[in-house]
């Protein structure tokens, strides 16, 4: 599908939504932009890798204003306002979109990036989310960073269905408590989510975790099976589309609201994209790149 059909598709489909909520205002003013309207330009500029409010408001101004003849009405901090605002309306939408996704709940995989808050010189003075950030270690990097780690959980074939933001602090395997508090069926994590007790809860609400030891890493160098690892790196391919395509690991927010807000723009865009492919017959639901003809 084109650009045009893409965005046309999504504010369809959440204008019919809206339609079927609550009234988000119970009283006051209705805003000049609609709700649906809002949603679907941040929707679709996250997926453009559109990461900032101020690049979404100016790009629908140059390129789409015809198809949203009252954007040019609102500034840039109405509009970053009203987004920011709708942040239970996105929770709302992303619960009702995962029913419409097809993914398999009885297969989960977990893993976690980090979310630097600033440059490793500046963590000292930095105060942008401080109260949310720590002190963590970079596996892949193989260095400190000062800020945050994000927790996925996946269901295959790569629909995101938990995500939560945690400090950098804080283990993999007592984040996974929240994470895989639904769970149900098998969940497969890297080494970091290893450990007796958190099986053993697991297996009280019915699910069976496989996390290999760091000794046996080190021993056997491939304790899993190839196709096990194969699946378990399903969540490393998302993990990089969050990464690149979504700006994952660019923070702009400045408070808990607005980080709480843009992530919740980005799992929408994610799961939209994903819905959108298995729509279309794609091969593999995470085929972004083919989902838009130039």
């Amino acid at each position: 599908m084109d650009h045009i059909t893409f965005m046309v598709t999504i504010f369809c489909y959440i204008d019919d939504w809206l339609k079927t909520q609550p009234r988000v205002r119970q009283r006051g003013p209705q805003p000049i932009l609609a709700d649906s309207e809002v949603l679907t330009m941040e929707i679709v500029g996250e997926y453009l890798s559109i990461d900032t409010d101020h690049a979404i408001y100016q790009h629908f101004c140059r390129h789409y204003s015809e198809w949203f003849p009252k954007l040019r009405q609102v500034d840039r901090v109405t509009f970053v306002r009203q987004a920011a605002n709708l942040w239970r309306v996105k929770e709302r939408l992303w619960q009702h979109l995962l029913t419409q996704v097809a993914f398999d709940p009885a297969l989960s995989v977990v893993d976690s990036f980090p979310l630097p808050v600033c440059r490793f010189g500046r963590a000292y003075r930095c105060r942008r989310l401080r109260e949310w950030s720590a002190w963590g270690y970079d596996d892949v990097a193989k260095q400190r960073f000062f800020g945050m780690r994000v927790h996925v959980r996946i269901c295959w074939p790569g629909v995101i269905v938990g995500l939560a933001v945690f400090p950098a602090d804080v283990h993999d395997r007592w984040a996974a408590e929240d994470l895989l508090a639904n769970a149900h069926g098998w969940v497969l994590g890297d080494t970091n989510y290893w450990s007796p007790m958190l099986r053993d809860d697991l297996v009280r609400q019915g699910a069976c975790l496989l996390a290999p030891r760091k000794t046996s890493v080190k021993r056997d160098h491939h304790p899993w099976p190839r196709w096990l690892t194969q699946t378990r790196r399903r969540v490393e391919t998302v993990i990089g589309q969050l990464v690149e395509r979504f700006q994952g690991k660019r923070v702009w927010a400045r408070d808990p609201w607005h980080l709480c807000s843009r992530w919740l723009r980005k799992l929408l865009s994610h799961t939209f994209a994903v819905f959108l492919a298995q729509q279309a017959g794609l091969a593999s639901p995470l085929q972004f790149a083919a989902l838009l003809s130039d």
